[in-house]
């Protein structure tokens, strides 16, 4: 039987070649990177009140693309990986909780199927009884794991738990776990919104997952009104091998702008060496984008790992329209 691959918008794929390979990695050997910048983390974190929350809206950065967002009574994982290794590369930083810390998770959001967002040890140590919302065709791995409740979404389908409506929208990516699996699933991002009266303040949050920059960042601000965009920033270089699949920071704020949200905080930077750039190259590199545009500073919240981060209405207009 025939697998069905799927794409992304304009047919743009990722193609590699092994010459391209080669390429990188002889560019990488003479390369001088300084790894010595580690990203902070919070002096202390309130477990405590995280496993009791269940009305205030807050945004927690475990790492790389792992968030703990709390939300309408829910508690949501954004592609969980508390891995110590991904493939032969140490981690940079250690995970703002330890995983045996964590609260009972209700919906565990997955971007796609790369290792560096989907790691099911992980998966399998979260607490709770999740619903496990997955793209389109990765359902099946989780059957193959015995882990019951994947939800498959298509892009732009949505779906309700509880009060909260959560979205999965496009992204430029690709996916593989092995040699003949490649785009047999899916990839894209997931906007969280308020389902009901938006009593108390819940704003709109938009979690990128991985992409390259395209139009469809301009598509999803069309259709909603994004407060929040947990936006990613690294394992971009070098850069004519990784724009098609990882934006720049250059590039994420544009991203940002596009999609029309009012607060950026970045991801997808610190936790694991994917690439050339370096924790503090991307952070640098951002700040310097967000400069040169005349962003007010304010609206660019870097999180410390582990910091509880509670969004305001007076920083999310849109989540008042």
């Amino acid at each position: 039987m025939t697998k069905k691959r799927y794409s992304n918008m304009d047919a743009v794929e990722k193609k590699i070649s092994w010459k391209e390979l080669r390429q990188w990695r002889k560019e990488r050997r003479r390369k001088q990177k300084d790894l010595s910048f580690v990203v902070p983390s919070a002096e202390s974190v309130d477990t405590d009140f995280l496993r009791r929350n269940r009305t205030e809206t807050c945004i927690v950065w475990i790492g790389h693309s792992t968030f703990l967002i709390q939300y309408k009574g829910l508690n949501i994982i954004t592609d969980p990986v508390w891995a110590n290794r991904m493939g032969l590369e140490k981690r940079l930083s250690a995970p703002g909780i330890p995983i045996g810390e964590m609260p009972e998770i209700d919906v565990v959001l997955i971007s796609h199927s790369h290792y560096d967002h989907l790691d099911f040890p992980s998966v399998r140590k979260l607490k709770g009884n999740p619903v496990y919302a997955v793209p389109a065709g990765l359902g099946g791995k989780f059957e193959a794991k015995r882990l019951k409740g994947a939800v498959e979404f298509e892009w732009w389908e949505t779906r309700t738990v509880g009060t909260v409506e959560f979205a999965f929208v496009p992204a430029q990516h690709w996916t593989r776990r092995t040699l003949h699996d490649t785009n047999t699933s899916h990839w894209g991002g997931w906007v969280i919104r308020d389902a009901g009266d938006r009593e108390p303040f819940a704003p709109c949050i938009y979690f990128a997952g991985d992409s390259g920059y395209f139009r469809g960042f301009r598509e999803i601000g069309r259709r909603f009104s994004v407060d929040v965009a947990l936006m990613p920033i690294g394992a971009y270089e070098p850069e004519w091998f990784m724009s098609m699949q990882h934006v720049s920071p250059e590039e994420a704020v544009q991203a940002f702008m596009d999609v029309g949200a009012h607060l950026f905080i970045p991801m997808h930077y610190g936790a694991f060496r994917l690439a050339d750039d370096t924790p503090k190259e991307a952070l640098d590199r951002l700040h310097a984008a967000w400069r040169n545009r005349g962003l007010d500073p304010a609206r660019l919240r870097v999180l410390k790992l582990g910091e509880i981060f509670f969004p305001q209405p007076s920083l999310t207009p849109a989540a008042r329209r």
